[in-house]
């Protein structure tokens, strides 16, 4: 009889664990981060995308400016694949300028880009090079990044005195094949990094500015630069379009999609606990997805509060490396001043707070705030300060000042 027990016991342990498994194995990711959001993964933004199509519809050059993954390449990817099924006649060029640091990188990335969007195969792409290239003889080749397929190159010297055939190309092969071109640049503010970033930008605006068949889409990751390319009346970008300030997803909007993503697989989480992961996040899209994928992991029916306690501190494990070197980086004033942020001070020019926070005089402030912002740790609009990372915000407070 004891035998027969424990082989129960042992087939229902393993009956268990086989479903566990099936569960794992029916979707081993069921939230998205790091990679651009589709179909399931793509949450709300229906009212951006609509802005976003209309604007597009019109004619009209669009810029988004949010903080680094809120999400902006995920809204353009959406809206196009939207576009696309409604009007044969919109082709989408996606140039992502990361790496670019030169005229003559972007101008090779930029037509290179362009070409392969508008043609449906190598020798088509070599047709339409001869086409509309009159002044400038580009070398084209196959590239070994399966994604680029195509490369062109020109001589610096020949691209110097002929650029206008190169950011014209949009509009001409819009004209010539009657289609309306989009051309969604991401990482935009890189410009500035380059040797002239300001005479660049007024050459693109110049140029941009004439077209009628091709519409831009300029975003970026650096929101304080991509703020004065935008706003700023000397900046030759000022009043190119339209801007759009993407917010952040609202916490009703994640509760269901949490709790779905859950069900999907098998599974279930409380709106309470699908709650409280966005509050814990404050709703920033990367680490709400990132948190909820981990308290997936560690649950095996029902997450608990357990399971996300663990979570966080498997997420905070993770990133403890990158976030030390981020601290290593920085002065004793900074990271006094990050101390008095995560204590939710906000008048940091007080008395009261120059001294509890050792931050130095009140003129010492606008410095830190400064140097923060272009590090890209802290967001300021106006009087409010915030983290752009809100996990670093948790690490920080819990792991380094421990408080």
């Amino acid at each position: 009889m004891q035998q027969l027990c424990n082989n129960f016991v042992t087939t229902l342990f393993v009956t268990t664990l086989f479903v566990a498994l099936l569960k794992s194995f029916k979707m081993s990711r069921p939230f998205n981060y790091g990679k651009i959001a589709v179909v399931n993964f793509f949450t709300n933004r229906t009212k951006e995308v609509k802005w976003l199509e209309a604007q597009i519809n019109m004619g009209i050059n669009c810029m988004l400016i949010s903080p680094r993954r809120w999400g902006k390449s995920s809204l353009i990817q959406r809206t196009s694949e939207i576009m696309k099924k409604k009007n044969k006649k919109i082709v989408f060029c996606f140039i992502d300028l990361y790496n670019v640091r030169s005229e003559k990188e972007f101008l090779e990335l930029y037509s290179s880009t362009i070409i392969k969007a508008t043609s449906t195969s190598f020798e088509d792409a070599v047709r339409n090079v001869k086409s509309v290239f009159k002044q400038l003889i580009p070398s084209v080749a196959l590239s070994a990044d399966p994604n680029a397929e195509i490369e062109l190159s020109f001589n610096w010297k020949d691209l110097q005195k002929n650029i206008a055939e190169v950011l014209n190309l949009p509009e001409k092969i819009a004209e010539q094949k009657n289609i309306q071109i989009i051309v969604c640049v991401d990482e935009f503010q890189n410009i500035s990094f380059m040797d002239d970033g300001l005479g660049f930008q007024k050459k693109l605006r110049a140029h941009w500015q004439k077209h009628q068949k091709a519409t831009y889409v300029l975003y970026g990751s650096r929101r304080h630069l991509m703020m004065d390319f935008f706003t700023k009346s000397s900046m030759p970008f000022y009043k190119f379009g339209e801007i759009l300030f993407l917010e952040k997803i609202a916490e009703s909007h994640w509760i269901p999609y949490i709790t779905g993503r859950f069900k999907a697989t098998d599974k279930t989480i409380s709106t309470s606990l699908a709650s409280k992961i966005a509050q814990i996040m404050e709703n920033h899209p990367y680490y709400v997805q990132q948190l909820s994928q981990i308290v997936w992991q560690q649950t095996l029916y029902t997450a608990t509060e357990n399971n996300l306690n663990e979570a966080l501190e498997e997420l905070q494990d993770q990133y403890t490396i990158l976030y030390q070197k981020e601290v290593d980086g920085l002065t004793n004033f900074q990271l006094n001043f990050l101390k008095a942020l995560g204590n939710k001070e906000t008048f940091f020019s007080s008395a009261e707070v120059l001294q509890n926070y050792n931050l130095g005089t009140s003129a010492n402030i606008t410095r830190i705030k400064t140097t923060l912002e272009n590090k890209e740790i802290i967001d300021v609009l106006g009087k409010q300060i915030t983290f752009n990372d809100p996990l670093f915000a948790i690490w920080l407070k819990r792991r380094y000042f421990k408080i």
